[in-house]
């Protein structure tokens, strides 16, 4: 669980920045829309990379 946290907080924090310094402004691409946007998407992305990741030691 904590393992997800932290994934989505990571994916936040990346999403936030590249919609912060992204230059899309159509609206077009989620990710670099916005920041909050980028924080939103970046976030489920995050998640999501973090819940498929296997464990060391587990088979």
């Amino acid at each position: 669980m904590i393992r997800l946290l932290i994934g989505a907080v990571i994916g936040a924090v990346a999403g936030g920045l590249l919609g912060y310094y992204g230059q899309c402004t159509s609206g077009m691409c989620p990710l670099t829309s916005n920041p909050w946007i980028g924080a939103l998407v970046g976030s489920f992305m995050g998640a999501m990379v973090a819940a498929t990741t296997g464990q060391p030691g587990q088979g």
